[in-house]
């Protein structure tokens, strides 16, 4: 990027850190391109044609659509109505169940880490928070949710008794449609538009844009860049995620390949003193520097000296990313065992390396034999004077949200008689989030807390200690905890969950069968968005419902639909 390129984007984050306080005004954002990397649409298509649940026809006319919108043939509305004709018969409930997949397996991990800040910052202000997207629910919901996004306004395909017609909901929200949804939530809201922010990437919201006092392009198209000079708006530009530059995957490869590399140079050490220990300290403490320094990882930690203090002990950390392996080894460098997961005990050289480290692999899927296979680690710690590693969430989380505790950890504390040391990391996914091949640059912030003496503990009160500990990490990553917070709880002592049966699809009017929207759909509650529906249950205007989290009560979300454009998004 030229110097004078440089000049043209401005921090969007310092402007809102600089704004006055108030839900009075406005902080609306888009969703594709500007809250995540790419479009949540393409994802949810490739994911049907991988699945196969389209026909080569339904393909290539679905293909055809998008070309002739891509090139100016063809209007929005156009683009949705094809769509929509494909989805006549389907359940509503199976695109909610589809659009929690698809952030599960691709969305949660194209959420700009810049652009959740921005949110947080105005959050912090006190400012009254909307997606404003022409996507819809089923793509926007989980995301939103995970966000904290209360009001979504979005466009709307028709529902009648809980399937889809093959009809949209006019005006869509697109283009003017945004702006009358924008005008529709600050009357309901007592929004100042004059005053009030709108994020966006692409030309197609240039009327929402004009219409609002702070027009903010973030990632934008070259039209809107050149729109926004005219006009002399502030830009600014996330890469963070998307498709990664060749360096990213440089980095990435030679950061993995640096374990075996660590491995290899601790080798004359074992050689020359005999001790397997000492070589695999030299190996753990070389493996965090080199692969930390090669993907650009720098630390910022808090409390370090609680690193040493209370050795042997159990470590317990937050597991948000594939890169906490390099942040914990950087860290605590030595005389440390670890648990995985047992299907990394299968991965070539690595799979070997972490079983000489002392690592223990579990099946998750099995408490029981998970209980036992971790019987060696009690041994390690009071023999051999090892602390342990452990992620009490037991795998990765989606999003920086703090997941339920299972036990195990606290059980390993008491058995072994030590004291835990929580490390709480706040931002490992700007490295990589979950389901991330590539990790790139990022400044990670930890907060090592105070040793927790365990002494005292019993198996009795075992979940008082969970919530304990767990309102600690809550405390320090400054998120709420659930008013039903022992029920976070996990006991891998549990007997485990059967499988959730899979959700029955409602069948066309016609005599074969309908497509489901996915092939295999995993029943659960009521969706968190929902148009309430009238009796014949075609709503003009609706108010949905959503939970910001799971175990927390309901909150109403404003939608934008039908005439008064108060879809959903």
């Amino acid at each position: 990027m030229t110097k004078k390129k440089i000049a043209e984007y401005q921090s969007h984050l310092q402007d809102v850190l600089d704004a006055p306080e108030g839900p009075q005004i406005g902080a609306l954002f888009d969703f594709d391109g500007t809250i995540i990397a790419g479009y949540s649409a393409t994802s949810m298509l490739w994911e049907k044609i991988k699945r196969r649940e389209m026909t080569a026809e339904e393909v290539v006319e679905t293909l055809n659509v998008m070309a002739q919108y891509s090139t100016g043939n063809m209007g929005f509305s156009g683009l949705m109505t094809g769509a929509a004709k494909f989805m006549k018969g389907v359940t509503e409930d199976s695109y909610f169940e589809f659009g929690e997949e698809l952030y599960a397996k691709y969305i949660a991990r194209k959420v700009y880490p810049e652009a959740r800040a921005l949110i947080e910052a105005h959050r912090a202000k006190g400012h009254t928070i909307a997606i404003v997207s022409s996507a819809t629910i089923y793509q926007i919901e989980p995301t939103a949710r995970d966000l904290d996004i209360e009001h979504v306004l979005c466009s709307q395909y028709e529902v009648e008794n809980g399937e889809f017609t093959g009809n949209i909901i006019r005006p869509l929200c697109f283009g003017e449609g945004k702006v009358i949804a924008a005008e529709n939530l600050a009357a309901d809201y007592g929004l100042d538009l004059d005053k009030s922010y709108f994020y966006s990437d692409s030309y197609d919201d240039i009327e929402l844009l004009e219409r609002v006092g702070k027009p903010r392009p973030l990632n934008p198209n070259t039209k809107l860049r050149e729109a926004a000079r005219e006009h002399g708006w502030p830009l600014e530009k996330y890469e963070s995620r998307g498709q990664g530059k060749p360096v990213d995957y440089i980095r990435t490869i030679y950061a993995t390949g640096s374990l075996i590399g660590s491995a290899i140079a601790s080798l004359p050490i074992w050689a020359l003193t005999g001790s397997q220990r000492e070589a695999m300290n030299f190996s753990t403490g070389l493996f965090g520097d080199i692969a930390t320094a090669l993907t650009g990882c720098e630390l910022e930690v808090t409390g370090e000296e609680n690193l040493w203090t209370s050795r042997p002990c159990i470590f317990v950390f937050n597991h948000q990313s594939k890169a906490d392996v390099m942040i914990l080894a950087k860290l605590i460098r030595r005389d440390m065992g670890g648990v995985a997961k047992k299907e990394v005990r299968d991965t070539p050289v690595i799979g070997k390396l972490m079983e000489l480290a002392g690592t223990v692999f579990v099946d998750r899927a099995n408490a029981g034999s998970a209980i036992k296979a971790m019987a060696p680690l009690i041994d390690a710690v009071k023999v051999d004077g090892k602390s342990i590693v452990i992620a009490p969430e037991g795998t990765r989380t989606l999003s920086p949200k703090l997941g339920p505790f299972k036990k195990g950890a606290f059980h390993m504390a008491i058995q072994a008689g030590v004291p835990m040391v929580p490390i709480v990391i706040h931002n490992a996914g700007d490295v990589a989030p979950k389901n991330e091949f590539l990790m790139r640059p990022a400044k990670v912030r930890i907060d090592v807390l105070p040793a927790v003496d365990t002494s005292k503990w019993s198996v009795r009160t075992l979940n008082e200690h969970v919530a304990e500990v767990r309102g600690m990490f809550l405390e320090a990553l400054g998120q709420a905890e659930e008013e039903d917070a022992l029920e976070a709880l996990v006991s891998e002592e549990s007997t485990p969950a059967k499988k959730p049966a899979v959700a029955k699809q409602a069948k066309k009017p016609e005599p074969k069968a309908k497509k489901p929207a996915a092939k295999k759909r995993v029943a659960r509650k009521k969706p968190v968005v929902r148009k309430a529906s009238a009796k014949k249950t075609v709503t003009k205007k609706a108010v949905a419902k959503r939970p910001a989290n799971r175990s927390t009560p309901t909150r109403k979300v404003k939608t934008a639909e039908a005439s008064t454009i108060e879809a959903v998004k």
